[in-house]
């Protein structure tokens, strides 16, 4: 969604800012095309040569380098000097030391305007023959950056821009230095470490070829040292005078580019590129003047004019974003959170205009809004607790338990002992329930309330009726619902064995499938019909809004199931004329009691 302050900016950079930009634009393209399209054309072609030439030389010393790799005599002179030259003989060791030196006068020989090469094995620097060591003092190299970092890169060449001469006492002009570990051949055995100290004559030798009147270049390492300069600026200085600090940072933070910027007092035009091997920075620069002799005070106005109104349209963003986008942004998140049911939202504000009255309104309705829905929840969970509460005192059987107690003391003072025994049975199915106070109680408990609810129907048939267990192992110590099943027996008893004139059959069988507990009761009695049927799933999908009779048995079951796991668990029933009925019960089965 855009906001109202960007789509103001874009009208006004539309209607004002670049039209201004697009005239000022047609007069620098004419004014200053020709010159452009020559500078251009050749400038950027200029810097890519001067680059590769550069490379192309320090590549040469690289090469140079290499032969100490391959060098058999070198590698056998350091191999043996670094493990046993506190052992060997004297003149074993002048052996050693005039084969490491000659190597290095080989090595000045080949480069050309090589200052100077040291090779560094173990505690000792070798140079060649004829090198005034007296201009050096050297003491623990292996503790200095450049030796460190050499060793780091583990045979791979480093290279050090403009600095002093490492170790040298009193050091005249700077040199840029090739260093890299001599491994011993075909393996990461470090022999020593090769450092080539260059003169920077080369470099001046290769730049000066492409300078003239208007074309002036620099070169600077990646530190921003310089290099090399045309105004003859001394090379090493870390603050070259030609090229200001804020534009030399610039050039450093990109690898390619061009931009304006004063040079000696003089705005000039400041193209560069990064040289791919050493990382150097070859950066042509050329007083603006020349290239823009025409129009360019009229050029300025119009371009001020365009950055004025660019900065008129900027500040109006901020204003209007600071005064009126920003509350509202702050509002609709604050309304998003609201939506997502966070009531914590802060919707305070000090304001006096129409956005403090829209807060204050939105926080009222807010209150308004959080005090109903903890009303209405309390509500609904007190509905539940004594829907819940008046289901189950409908089967209560505690007055019937006593009830019974009675009667069968009757039966056994007059003699009648199978009438006593059926009674004394189905007294204690009746106080199994009075003396339980628990809402769930294990499986194998509840089968136990069951079977003497079947006893009791079995004495009144004989043996017209089977029962049967099916319980798969684990499924008896899960807790269900206290008192579920023996309404649910108690159907299949009325509904459907009663009535038919053949052997009944009714099995219970258990299983656990995933985390839930599938309790199947299935009988062979007369079945429903369909109509029948669709009514009673009708009938169970319903509400229980009344505790009429007539939801006593399965609609109860189902309906404290419901309550008392969730609306996704219940009883599903299926049935069919003729072959029975077979009601499920679908409990979780994550609560087993020990």
């Amino acid at each position: 969604m855009r906001h109202v302050n960007t789509q103001i900016f874009v009208l006004i950079i539309v209607t004002i800012t670049i039209p201004l930009m697009v005239i000022s634009g047609i007069i620098y393209v004419y004014s200053f095309q020709a010159v452009k399209n020559e500078y251009q054309a050749s400038s950027i072609l200029i810097l890519n040569n001067l680059s590769f030439n550069i490379d192309q030389y320090l590549q040469s010393i690289e090469k140079g380098t290499l032969n100490a790799q391959t060098e058999d005599q070198l590698q056998h002179a350091l191999e043996n000097w670094s493990q046993y030259q506190a052992k060997e003989a004297e003149d074993q060791k002048i052996k050693y030391q005039k084969v490491i030196e000659n190597f290095i006068s080989s090595i000045e020989m080949i480069i050309k305007n090589v200052d100077s090469v040291q090779i560094y094995a173990g505690d000792r620097v070798f140079y060649s023959a004829n090198f005034n060591r007296s201009d050096y003092d050297v003491n623990e190299f292996t503790n200095e950056d450049w030796y460190k970092q050499t060793v780091a890169n583990k045979g791979g060449v480093v290279l050090f821009g403009t600095h002093p001469p490492f170790h040298r006492i009193n050091p005249h002009e700077p040199v840029i230095s090739i260093a890299r570990v001599i491994n011993k051949i075909g393996s990461k055995q470090q022999l020593g470490v090769i450092l080539v100290d260059i003169r920077l004559d080369s470099l001046r030798e290769i730049l000066k070829l492409s300078e003239n009147s208007k074309r002036n270049f620099v070169i600077v390492d990646n530190h921003g040292g310089i290099i090399y300069s045309s105004d003859n600026d001394q090379p090493g200085s870390d603050k070259p005078n030609a090229i200001s600090n804020l534009a030399l940072q610039t050039v450093l933070n990109s690898e390619t580019g061009s931009f304006y910027s004063p040079i000696a007092g003089k705005d000039s035009y400041i193209n560069f590129v990064t040289s791919p091997y050493s990382g150097w920075k070859v950066i042509q620069y050329m007083d603006e003047k020349e290239m823009t002799k025409q129009a360019e005070l009229l050029g300025k106005i119009i371009l001020a004019l365009a950055l004025c109104s660019l900065g008129t349209a900027i500040l109006f963003m901020f204003i209007l974003s600071a005064r009126v986008t920003k509350p509202i942004i702050l509002l609709s998140r604050q309304i998003k959170l609201l939506g997502m049911g966070r009531f914590d939202v802060n919707l305070s504000s000090d304001r006096q205009d129409e956005f403090g009255v829209l807060y204050q309104g939105i926080r009222k309705m807010v209150e308004d809004l959080q005090s109903y829905i903890e009303r209405s929840s309390m509500a609904k969970a007190q509905q539940k607790i004594a829907q819940y509460g008046a289901l189950k005192s409908q089967i209560n059987p505690h007055f019937l338990a006593n009830a019974l107690e009675s009667i069968q003391m009757k039966a056994v003072i007059n003699g009648q002992r199978d009438i006593s025994e059926m009674v004394s049975v189905l007294g204690l199915l009746f106080r199994i329930h009075t003396q339980s106070g628990k809402e769930t109680v294990p499986l194998i408990e509840e089968l136990e309330h069951t079977r003497l609810y079947v006893k009791v129907q079995q004495m009144r048939f004989g043996d017209k009726i089977a029962y049967r267990e099916n319980m798969a192992p684990g499924t008896e110590s899960i807790s269900v619902i206290h008192f579920s099943l023996q309404p649910l027996i108690e159907n299949a008893f009325i509904h459907g064995l009663e009535r038919i004139t053949g052997q009944g059959l009714l099995e219970v069988s258990a299983a656990k499938t995933g985390d839930e507990l599938m309790i199947s009761i299935r009988d062979n009695g007369v079945g429903m019909d369909e109509e029948t049927l669709l009514a009673l799933q009708h009938r169970l999908s319903q509400p229980s809004d009344t505790l009429d009779q007539e939801h006593i048995g399965i609609k109860n079951v189902h309906d404290r199931i419901q309550f008392y796991y969730g609306e996704s668990y219940g009883i599903e029933v299926q049935s069919h004329i003729g072959t029975g009925t077979t009601i499920t019960v679908r409990m979780p089965a994550n609560n087993v009691s020990p």
